[in-house]
């Protein structure tokens, strides 16, 4: 993989249980989604659509591993997926997703 910074972009509706952050805790609804590919590592940011203030997604960043030669569009792909995936269901109530976890290869 090339060793220079990659940044990519979407733009995703999450699910009920949202998507947990370090800075605000969870945020929900139309979000931005941006991941960051440089250093073995990738780093993950999210922000509601439109919004200026961008959040750690919590777990981030994420050690690349052996996942160093997917692209960083591969990449990308597999944390939205990820992240667009309904978290754990506890009392009846769905629990936000994080990258805490999350294997890229």
């Amino acid at each position: 993989m090339n060793t220079q910074e990659s940044e990519k972009g979407s733009t995703i509706y999450s699910t009920v249980g949202g998507i947990m952050t370090d800075e605000v805790g969870t945020v929900t609804g139309n979000l931005e989604i941006v991941t960051r590919v440089a250093a073995e590592r990738l780093d993950a940011s999210v922000r509601y659509a439109g919004a200026d203030e961008w959040y750690t997604i919590t777990g981030s960043p994420v050690s690349l591993g052996a996942a160093n030669y997917y692209t960083p569009a591969d990449l990308h792909e597999r944390v939205v997926s990820y992240l667009t995936k309904p978290g754990p269901v506890v009392d009846g109530n769905e629990e936000p997703v994080s990258l805490e976890g999350i294997s890229l290869t």
